[in-house]
């Protein structure tokens, strides 16, 4: 993978002391970074806070790789240091609050960062508590998930070392992110067993609590060729509920019309991804909506109370797919309309939801999923470059090859290729 680990001057790290910056931006991943990358190319001059504790950045996209034995895991690391646009002012801490009556952030340590406008993108919190015996399995006993950078490259390993039993995948209940995840764990899985000769002596069951294979309709068809070609047990409205690593069982609730009844299952390798949720900070903040993100219009991504706040990515209550796609598309349009704000003037560019799930189906073939509000399909390119219903090698090239160094060196310095921001009335 032609990925280089780039060093750069590292963003100045400023104090957790209460002072006022045009821009607060929560979140130092994918959103953030992209967002103030975009915001700078429009106006250097802006003086922009990112509050961030980690020290490193991910490539998230590349863990389902990493776990089909396509990716190295080290590639789809980097310093958070070397990812920190010019000109930022980075403040490692942890936010632990938001008083936008005051325009503040309040951080772990009990003081206040201010701003004129907010952009909260702090993404989302995988609650791996909640399914009990799950924590204390994962890593082990064959349990593992592509949701975690140490994990993924034990999936690959017991992918590798299994030669019969049974596999089960796992999704939870939506809102998760990236939604086709669970499944793609168990198409590169099945791929690399039929390329061993060893699928027939497995029995692969694909466990989701959703009712649906896939939430966009003209993807399944695809989908369910792969489904029948690996011989893999659909288990619609099937919720994992807890783990036995050492026993080698999953219980899960099943739901059969009114009836909702436990069953556990024997594996000899499970595929888990765990329930998410907003950040508790976020849920218990006045930004938050019913579901616990941020509340925001899901056009102008800005917040439906506090005009000087906007918020994307998975933190948001947009109803958007949470893809880096999807946090890709609105930097620009968060971008534009914060400058805006700063000006006193309403939101002046909107999002149409897009969000891309390109589904590894086998090694060498992706179905391209693109899709925006209400399932709508909004391919990147003529049908006839890529048709995004159908599994594709050119589609796989883009994953494979193209995706990575757009997000290292596209995305994380604002430059907008194929995502300009569409302004209102155009």
């Amino acid at each position: 993978m032609p990925i280089t680990t780039q060093t750069t001057s590292p963003a100045p790290l400023v104090p957790a002391a209460a002072r006022t910056f045009d821009v607060v931006i929560v979140g130092g991943g994918s959103a953030g970074i992209a967002t103030a990358a975009s915001l700078l190319k429009r106006n250097s001059r802006l003086d922009i806070a990112i509050i961030e504790p980690s020290e490193v950045h991910y490539y998230q996209p590349g863990w389902t790789m990493v776990g089909g034995g396509i990716f190295d895991a080290q590639v789809t690391r980097r310093s958070q240091a070397s990812v920190m646009p010019d000109g930022v002012k980075w403040i490692r801490a942890s936010a632990s609050g938001f008083a936008p009556q005051d325009n503040r952030v309040i951080l772990a340590d009990g003081s206040d960062v201010h701003y004129r406008v907010l952009v909260a993108c702090p993404g989302i919190k995988l609650d791996w508590d909640a399914i009990p015996g799950l924590r204390d399995a994962l890593g082990h006993y064959g349990v593992t998930s592509n949701y975690g950078y140490d994990l993924a490259p034990y999936t690959r390993k017991l992918v590798d070392a299994l030669r019969g039993g049974r596999a089960l995948f796992t999704q939870p209940p939506m809102p998760i992110k990236c939604a086709g995840a669970p499944q793609k764990a168990m198409y590169l899985s099945c791929t690399r067993w039929e390329k061993l000769g060893v699928l027939p002596s497995i029995d692969v069951q694909f466990h989701t609590a959703g009712a649906v294979l896939f939430g966009v309709p003209a993807y399944v068809p695809a989908l369910m060729e792969y489904v029948e070609r690996y011989d893999a047990h659909l288990n619609f409205e099937s919720k994992l509920v807890a783990v036995d690593g050492p026993g080698g069982f999953a219980t899960f609730e099943q739901k059969r019309g009114d009836t909702v009844t436990r069953v556990e299952e024997h594996f000899d390798m499970i595929h888990v991804v765990p329930p998410q949720t907003a950040p508790d900070f976020v849920r218990s903040s006045p930004l938050a909506a019913a579901s616990g993100f941020i509340d925001v219009d899901e056009a102008t991504l800005r917040h439906t109370q506090y005009p000087n706040v906007f918020a994307l990515g998975d933190a948001c209550s947009a109803s958007n797919a949470k893809t880096m796609a999807a946090a890709r598309k609105q930097a620009p349009v968060v971008a534009v309309n914060v400058l805006a704000a700063l000006q006193g003037k309403p939101p002046v560019a909107d999002y149409d939801g897009y969000g891309s799930c390109p589904l590894t189906v086998e090694s060498g073939k992706i179905v391209l999923a693109e899709f925006g509000y209400g399932g709508k399909l909004l391919p990147s390119f003529p049908t006839w470059l890529i048709d995004g219903t159908r599994p594709s090698r050119l589609a796989w090239l883009l994953k494979d090859t193209i995706l990575a160094p757009v997000y290292w060196h596209g995305m994380l310095k604002g430059r907008e290729w194929m995502v300009k921001p569409h302004m209102i009335g155009s």
